[in-house]
């Protein structure tokens, strides 16, 4: 176990020859997996919890920053947060339990990759962005550019993500569903997040392709305020965006039909043409 206490020393044991250690945070996808998964036990690890540099929320004029060590109920605590970002604060009560809350960050959910995310569907809404340095310097990278494939992520094995920046903006649509065996402590069966502002639309699914992803086809047709009449009209233009697969959890016909209505009925007598 690597225990850097600045941002530099975990980049220096990034950049090292050989097999790239593995960085943990929280901790909880990793330990979740630990009693099955006997490989793990052999790898090297970069602790980060004793990088105080990366804890915390901040704020500018123009954005929300979340340290890649600010964990879910950072979020949940910080009234301001839930006054202008509320569907970060309604997704973090949905994962896990208060200790997976407290120790779970947002930035260990986004290179987890998994395509079940709870935190990643709403910050990608929000038009967040993935904030990395290396030795070599800094990059920064939109969510919705972050994933290239299933836990594939344009982050080099030497970067370490060091914060996520929100930007603030007015938004008058938002909302967060979460569909699943239970409404916290379980795996997504479907997930969504909306989001209008002045950039436009953002309509951001999990659960239903091989990464969570934005439904592009469904907000060219909220921006261009074509007529919808039915959970069908939402369909056809899902069918563009996602490929749901058949699993332990749930079928493809049932995702697709969920995240259609979820979309339907969340924007009724809100969005202009849903009638």
């Amino acid at each position: 176990m690597l225990t850097p206490t600045t941002v530099d020393e975990a980049c220096e044991m990034l950049s090292r020859g050989g097999a790239a250690p593995t960085l943990i945070a929280g901790a909880t996808d990793v330990l979740v997996h630990w009693p099955m998964n006997l490989a793990a036990r052999d790898r090297a690890y970069v602790d980060l919890s004793g990088v105080d540099s990366l804890r915390g929320i901040s704020w500018t004029d123009d954005s929300l920053t979340l340290g890649a060590l600010a964990t879910y109920w950072d979020v949940v605590r910080e009234t301001r947060v839930g006054r202008e970002f509320p569907l970060l604060v309604s997704a973090a009560r949905q994962v896990g339990a208060v200790q997976i809350q407290s120790r779970g960050t947002w930035a260990g959910n986004i290179v987890n990759a998994s395509p079940a995310a709870d935190g990643v569907p709403v910050l990608m809404a929000y038009d967040a962005v993935v904030v990395m340095r290396s030795s070599s310097g800094v990059e920064e990278v939109r969510l919705d550019e972050f994933y290239v494939g299933y836990k594939k992520m344009r982050r080099r094995s030497d970067q370490l993500v060091t914060a996520v920046r929100v930007p603030r903006r007015a938004h008058d649509v938002q909302f967060f569903e979460k569909v699943g065996a239970r409404r916290a402590q379980a795996i997504s069966k479907v997930g969504l997040a909306v989001a209008h502002s002045g950039a436009g639309w953002r309509v951001v699914a999990a659960s239903v392709a091989e990464t969570v992803r934005r439904c592009r086809a469904v907000e060219g047709m909220l921006e261009r305020g074509e007529a919808v009449r039915s959970v069908g009209d939402v369909v056809s233009a899902l069918r563009q965006d996602i490929s749901p697969i058949d699993d332990v959890r749930s079928t493809a016909v049932y995702r697709e039909r969920v995240l259609a209505r979820l979309i339907y009925h969340g924007l009724r007598g809100v969005c202009p043409g849903f009638s």
